[in-house]
């Protein structure tokens, strides 16, 4: 009876955060929308730029910011290098109105460094490979006449890719989006798209030295003021699709900081979150669902028959399915099932993973992503 109750505790978590979650938050999208008021503003901007060995991206990001449509007189362009040495000291000096260099730290303290030099009653933070929209600015700015926004996230377009692997990384981010939407239709999302989100001057607060997600720790800084933090995907901005190792890197680092922000905003756990339901049910529970895995397949080996042979063949068959996706050929229709498969695997095992951020240094969570 104990192992029945234990696969079906793990299986109903499972459901619950994957597909019964979403459809509540559709249901209460609809019911219990809450309109922002846009009205273009030309307010002063600070565009903040954290770089660490950018060299070959750069100057395409530099113009990319240089050509948005938003008067150049409001714009105050800082870049921080963070103890580069490939030649990003010098494009940045060149093209920013303040470079500042600072010594080999990480991204959080080279964001307090460029923080202390801002100038505009916006601050954008966007990172060094994605291009942005012409009109992206204009557009996360118009939110803030709205004086109930207090950090406003635009939307990361990944390009479509060559493979279906990546076709399924983007499956997921679809879905992840989707999510963020309805999240800020209700009152606000958990955090911000890290290359493309704003936020008020007055609510930016310092980050602590090794954050791994600096947009989810200053979003939710002007989130416990009282403020909304709010999604708008008329903001883009775009990136080429990662491969899936590069991915699972990827998402050991965001989740690894996750632990962090409940270790920082401690209240994000209690009823005096306004959101409480959602930070439990979306990102708390993204992190137990390894876990929750684990359970339904530990489970498995005592359940009853028929059950035992039933869950264990449906569970060894999607782990063959997962495992045989890397050596089926590109365009094999079997990859449109096994892709998916061997994708949702490695994000499973990149969460599990992220809880090492318990004891290994936050150094070790910062890799480069290739494109």
């Amino acid at each position: 009876m104990t192992a029945i109750v234990l696969f079906f505790f793990g299986a109903a978590f499972l459901v619950y955060v994957l597909s019964g979650y979403p459809l509540l938050l559709a249901v209460r999208a609809r019911l219990f929308s809450r309109p922002i008021r846009k009205v273009e503003e030309w307010k002063t901007v600070s565009v903040v730029l954290a770089v660490k060995n950018g060299k070959k991206f750069l100057r395409a990001k530099l113009e990319s910011i240089l050509a948005l449509d938003y008067p150049r007189e409001l714009l105050q362009v800082i870049v921080i290098s963070d103890g580069s040495t490939d030649g990003t000291d010098e494009i940045g000096a060149e093209l920013a109105d303040c470079f500042v260099r600072v010594p080999p730290g990480g991204k959080a303290l080279a964001l307090n460094a460029g923080i202390a030099k801002v100038t505009g009653e916006i601050l954008f933070f966007t990172d060094v490979r994605q291009p942005l929209a012409a009109d992206s600015l204009r557009q996360l700015v118009s939110c803030f006449a709205d004086p109930r926004v207090g950090a406003a996230s635009g939307e990361l377009i990944i390009l479509d890719g060559k493979t279906q692997g990546e076709a399924s990384i983007g499956l997921y981010w679809r879905y992840e989006k989707w999510i963020r939407n309805r999240l800020s239709q209700i009152d606000s999302v958990m955090g911000a798209t890290g290359c493309i989100y704003a936020m008020r001057r007055e609510l930016a607060v310092a980050l602590p030295a090794g954050t791994l997600v600096d947009d989810m720790y200053l979003p939710l800084a002007a989130f416990f003021r009282g403020y909304r933090v709010i999604f708008d995907p008329t903001a883009k901005a775009f990136d080429y699709p990662t491969a899936l190792d590069a991915e699972f890197r990827r998402k050991v680092r965001t989740q690894a900081g996750v632990y962090q922000i409940i270790g920082a905003y401690p209240q994000l756990l209690g009823l005096e979150n306004r959101m409480w339901i959602d930070f439990v049910s979306h990102k708390l529970g993204r992190l137990l669902l390894p876990y929750a895995c684990l359970l339904m397949a530990g489970s498995s080996f005592w359940l009853p028959q028929p059950w035992r042979t039933l869950a264990l063949a449906a569970q060894g068959l999607f782990g063959m399915l997962a495992l045989a996706d890397g050596w089926l050929p590109e365009g094999s229709r079997l990859k449109r099932l096994t892709s998916p498969l061997r994708t949702f695997v490695v994000l499973m095992a990149a969460v599990f993973c992220a809880g090492s951020v318990l004891f290994l240094p936050h150094d070790y969570f910062w890799k480069e992503t290739k494109r």
